[in-house]
């Protein structure tokens, strides 16, 4: 058991189950025999705000907020929340990164050609600063497992790695803390974080020029409610939701990406992606009257 008190920081947006991490994490550490002080501010977090959580743990803990500087690990569920709280972990401490990337609509300079102001994915900014570091992609790794939404369990699996609680402290936090009925896939989802290899981040792709055609949407229907949200806030009116509160695609030639949609779903039914083939995304542009 350590003799000095240590710190870690869980960062993400708002959806991605930051919190529920945190309590997690803080749960284990409990039943380690650790003195636990856990923090988090979340403001603005119903979709895609920052929210960040301190834990701190010891033998005899008086504050729960992490200096800069002396974290043991950062968790960032989101790329650009990596970058924005790197500073809290130590020399020679460890960053676990999703390379999800949730794009906020003010980074996207032209909506239409899939341009945006996003940070490239690097993995050089912890090795620069002679940080341990993992990057995984939480989404894929959860979805491959029948529930995207488990993607924070699989986080806190690589968290685990680089800090010496027991398994089975681990997984009884898991059982206790996760909603009823989802106790499996999120242990299965936890034990693949640790064992997850390690992930190349994504290639760049080319900038294309002017509109590069329609963007996919994908719904899952079996996740969706038919709130409406999503149809009210296109500005292209590219969805509906039909008699029966089902939502539909009413004009996909129209999307141009800007991932309103997908940003405000409060249950992640929707996704957008770019196109699929720059010849159809010009075919399709050509046949709505863009150049």
């Amino acid at each position: 058991m350590w003799s000095e008190t240590r710190g870690l920081v869980l960062a993400g947006v708002g959806g991605q189950g930051v919190v529920l991490a945190s309590m997690i994490v803080a749960d284990a550490l409990l039943r380690a025999g650790f003195d636990v002080k856990q923090s988090e501010v979340h403001g603005m977090a119903q979709r895609c705000g920052s929210v960040v959580s301190h834990i701190r743990w010891g033998p005899d803990v008086s504050s729960p907020l992490v200096p800069p500087g002396t974290a043991e690990v950062l968790a960032a569920f989101e790329w650009a929340e990596a970058i924005r709280w790197v500073e809290y972990v130590r020399e020679g401490g460890a960053v676990v990164a999703d390379i999800r990337t949730i794009v906020p609509p003010g980074a996207c300079s032209d909506r239409r050609s899939w341009s945006t102001l996003y940070p490239a994915i690097d993995e050089e900014l912890f090795v620069s600063r002679q940080l341990k570091s993992s990057l995984v992609d939480a989404t894929a790794t959860a979805s491959g497992l029948g529930n995207a939404r488990a993607a924070n369990s699989v986080i806190l699996g690589s968290i685990a790695a680089f800090l010496d609680i027991e398994t089975a402290h681990w997984e009884a936090a898991i059982e206790r803390l996760v909603p009823r009925g989802t106790e499996d896939v999120n242990l299965a989802a936890f034990r693949a974080g640790r064992e997850v290899t390690r992930t190349l981040p994504p290639r760049p792709s080319p900038a294309p020029e002017g509109f590069s055609g329609p963007h996919q949407i994908d719904i899952r229907h079996d996740w969706c409610k038919g709130c409406n949200i999503c149809s009210r806030v296109c500005p292209e009116y590219c969805l509906a939701v039909d008699i029966d509160d089902r939502l539909i695609v009413v004009d996909a030639d129209a999307c141009t990406g800007c991932r309103l949609c997908e940003i405000l779903c409060p249950d992640f039914a929707i996704s957008i992606g770019p196109p699929l083939e720059a010849a159809v995304a010009r075919s399709a542009a050509e046949g709505i009257g863009l150049r």
